[in-house]
């Protein structure tokens, strides 16, 4: 793009902030889709485009500490010495953040990181999107891909002097982001395709994790093949099945709770400690379906048997949710009663089985009635998390409360129940991080002992902190 396209591009942003702001229409394709939901999802976060800079998360002092013990610090000699080079080669500066967009390291050139200190481009500051708004870092992070911003692209205004370009770092044992690397500078010395330089850095830092996680695992292997028979498999203490193939499951992943591995037809089996990984012995019995239950939050009820989805009314989603929370099974009358009260008629619940099974076929068995199937559910998985002592776990897995449009008097006090046990958890065991992500559920947007906590918890300047004191203040 020329200057004077960049130029014109920017007489647009202008326009398109002012609108964003106001809530008026912004010039056609202006900014671009990416931007504009970046734009969106950092003002529905409450970020003030008028804010002057990054927060402060780490303390200088403490920087090595954390470096140690990121995942990526075996690889930030090699990212340093790239990245350093590519930022003296066009007076930028070169950042590596970890996945929550706090940075760990930065270097360049000596006059542009002078300009980044007063934004708070600098070690120990946050650049998520939560915190600055749309941004190099923050919005890479946020879509997991490469992404460029430019000048006026920026929430901030005080960053339209800026531009950035920045990837992420992806796990390829655990598929999860463990950072990002970013070359920021002033806006008409960085070239848009520096975005292309810094993805193919990320990409060889994921070769890099990659080679070091295959050879990790064939160690594991090794150690393997002197006990394997057809009854075994080799799990990586990720979840990575990498050898044997008892159940189908090779090159998969199956998640692990305590000294059980749950396997995807519903059994839960004893994992063996063994040397990095664990050691699980299976039948190779036929494994039924697994019934895949999402109930939790306000969206529409879903269930998924052998990858099929399957449409739910509410009550055929009532009904799989108690017959979940039963698994010994329920008779017609219990049912009722537990859908209805003492008003519900048994021949309602037959009727309604009946077009259930229709659609789950043997999934349903009758005499009790019951769930044949191994069940994978939401609102279940939540309630193992709560006995785990994994605060961040529990507030990832509860979007919102279970089924809730119920009134079966039943899921009301099993939905309940569980609500009282996520915020009592919570708020005993919860960072700000956590109370934040419970605060943007139904139940917790309002909630003012929560609001009050991140409030006082959070930096007076940081975002969530001035939105929390935004909604205690709102009638």
């Amino acid at each position: 793009m020329s200057y004077a396209s960049l130029d014109a591009y920017s007489r647009k942003l202008r326009v398109a902030h002012e609108a964003a702001r106001t809530g008026a229409t912004a010039p056609d394709g202006t900014p671009r889709r990416l931007i504009s939901a970046s734009w969106r999802r950092s003002l529905a976060a409450g970020i003030d485009p008028d804010g002057t800079a990054a927060p402060l998360v780490y303390d200088v002092s403490h920087l090595d500490e954390v470096r140690e013990s990121h995942p990526l610090q075996p690889l930030l000699p090699m990212l340093a010495g790239t990245l350093t080079t590519m930022a003296d080669a066009s007076a930028n500066i070169a950042i590596i953040t970890d996945r929550d967009g706090n940075i760990l390291w930065r270097d360049g050139n000596r006059a542009v990181m002078r300009r980044a200190d007063l934004v708070g481009l600098a070690d120990g500051h946050t650049w998520a999107e939560t915190s600055v708004g749309t941004n190099g870092i923050g919005t890479a992070l946020a879509d997991r891909k490469p992404v460029h911003v430019y000048s006026e692209e920026h929430l901030l205004k005080v960053l339209h002097v800026w531009s950035c370009s920045a990837a992420p770092i992806v796990d390829p044992d655990t598929d999860e982001v463990l950072g990002c690397i970013d070359i920021s500078g002033t806006a008409p010395s960085l070239h848009p395709a520096t975005v292309a330089l810094v993805s193919a850095t990320a990409k060889l830092a994921e070769s890099q994790l990659a080679l070091r996680m295959h050879e990790g695992d064939e160690r594991l292997r090794r150690r393997f093949d002197g006990l394997r028979d057809h009854d075994s498999m080799l799990i990586t203490a990720t979840g990575r099945v990498i050898a044997g193939d008892p159940a189908g499951l090779l090159g998969r992943r199956v998640p692990i709770a305590g000294d059980r591995i749950l396997l995807p037809g519903g059994r839960a089996v004893l994992a063996e400690p063994f040397h990095d990984g664990y050691l699980v012995r299976v039948s190779t019995d036929r494994i039924p379906p697994t019934l895949q239950l999402t109930f939790l939050g306000e969206g529409q009820p879903t269930a998924r048997l052998s990858g099929r989805e399957i449409p739910l009314s509410l009550r055929h989603a009532e009904i799989l949710a108690l017959l979940a929370l039963h698994p010994r099974g329920l008779t017609a009358e219990q049912l009722c009663f537990y859908l209805y009260g003492d008003a519900g008629n048994p021949v309602t619940i037959r009727a309604e089985i009946h077009r259930l099974r229709a659609q789950l076929g043997e999934t349903v068995g009758a005499k009790p009635y019951r769930l044949t199937s191994p069940v994978e559910a939401d609102f279940i998985e939540l309630r193992s998390l709560l006995g785990t002592g994994d605060p961040a776990a529990v507030a990832r897995a509860y979007p919102g409360p279970l089924l809730p449009r119920s009134e079966s008097p039943e899921l009301r006090r099993a939905r309940d129940e569980l609500e009282v046990q996520v915020r009592a958890n919570l708020l005993r065991n919860g960072s700000p991080e956590d109370l934040w992500i419970y605060a943007q559920t139904a139940s917790g947007r309002d909630d003012l002992q929560i609001l009050e906590r991140l409030s006082t918890t959070l930096p007076a300047t940081d975002p969530r902190a001035i939105t929390a004191r935004i909604r205690l203040r709102t009638p």
